[in-house]
């Protein structure tokens, strides 16, 4: 596998609040980013199109505003977000201008992506930009965001966009220069891990846990985000993106790590299934159904042994085996309350069980996105 970006068609490029402002001052470093347009202008010249997903609006209109305790409430946070995000535009505008590029806003949320009709007019939106020669600049909009700002973290966002736009590869710039063995902080020994076919229990233990208090953060969060970008046919790479130049020293194979995609990507619909949606519940399955899952079936109700959550019919469900390991996530086809009823049960009996006759199947196998990792395991680790 190619360690380079100039191969790349379409590229989508997440910036770390870290690297792009001095949350102390509330100044964005502007060396940096006029360095990173010269990047972009760059790959833009080879036929590369490159979409932003940035962080930074809290740090940013922090400082404008005068927020300089330690810890901010969800509103002054929003409050920070609304003035930082005027800054930091305005700041991209500036740079990629110097390089004769033009740029546009968009705002995404977690309800907009996951509501279909939304997913698919924000995919139009960065098709567009891009074909009219713009760079996309992305970000979660925190001003109405509740529950994700308070993680403050892109990485997820970015692998969803890489699905939806399609690209083939997603690059996450951050303080850190990749996956190592074990926490190198701690760990004299750890090493960087180069390149990773596939995303087995091994890789996920390396990454370690959450930071106290978060349910992401750090590497968990970016391994998560490779999941859901390769499971979409898009390759992945984190890298250090402190030094000026960033883009250009990966193409210069600088230490990185590479997440290599799946054979097949998954349609957008699938993409969007697997990528865009909150799960709103669980159905545990016995092993029968797990191996039928494993080999393109539906999800019937004979083969479910426990229901968990409140959800109705077509919300995004996870699908675990009897040890809580998540093996597919799908559009659930009844109710909670209705699932339970039905579940260990034969589909022929759902009408007398129900008093109406819904479908035969749990999850339609067209509903339903199965982690395929365990048929795309190939190769081994590559630790210098």
């Amino acid at each position: 596998m190619n360690r380079q970006l100039s191969g790349a068609k379409r590229m989508v490029v997440k910036i770390g609040s870290a690297l792009l402002a001095d949350e102390a001052k509330g100044a964005i470093r502007t060396p940096w980013l006029d360095a990173l347009a010269e990047d972009i202008a760059a790959f833009r010249g080879q036929g590369t199109e490159v979409i932003l997903v940035s962080s930074g609006a809290v740090a940013v209109g922090r400082g404008h505003l005068g927020l300089d305790k330690p810890h901010l409430r969800l509103e002054e946070k929003q409050a920070a977000a609304a003035c930082g995000q005027i800054h930091l535009v305005r700041a991209y505008q500036e740079a990629l201008a110097r390089q004769g590029l033009g740029v546009g806003q968009v705002l995404l949320t977690l309800d907009g992506i996951e509501d279909r009709r939304r997913y698919l007019n924000a995919r139009a939106t960065i098709e567009t930009l891009l074909r009219l020669g713009a760079v996309p600049v992305i970000n979660e909009n925190d001003t109405i965001a509740t529950d994700e700002i308070r993680y403050g973290d892109n990485d997820q966002l970015a692998a969803q966009v890489a699905a939806m736009a399609s690209a083939d590869t997603l690059v996450l710039l951050s303080t850190v220069d990749g996956l190592y063995t074990a926490d190198p902080g701690t760990d004299p020994d750890a090493k960087l891990v180069r390149d990773v076919p596939v995303i087995t229990a091994e890789i996920e233990a390396m990454a370690g846990t959450a930071p106290p208090g978060y349910s992401s953060g750090g590497m968990v969060t970016k391994l998560k985000a490779a999941q859901i970008a390769t499971g979409a046919g898009c390759r992945m790479v984190i890298a250090d993106g402190r030094a000026a130049h960033a883009l250009r020293d990966i193409t210069a194979a600088g230490r990185c790590t590479w997440f290599h995609p799946r054979k097949t990507p998954r349609t957008q619909r699938k993409h969007w299934i697997a990528a865009s949606l909150k799960p709103m519940g669980s159905l545990t399955v016995d092993d029968g159904a797990a191996k039928a899952l494993g080999s393109g079936k539906s999800l019937l109700p004979a083969g479910v042994t426990g229901v968990d959550g409140k959800f109705d019919r077509g919300d995004a469900v996870r699908v675990i085996t009897a040890d809580g390991t998540e093996i597919a996530r799908g559009l659930v086809a009844y109710t909670a309350a209705d699932a339970g009823r039905i579940a260990g049960h034969k589909s022929r009996e759902i009408e007398e069980l129900l008093g109406y006759r819904g479908r035969d199947e749990m999850i339609h196998r067209d509903d339903l996105v199965v982690d395929g990792r365990d048929h795309d395991a190939e190769g081994e680790l590559e630790v210098p």
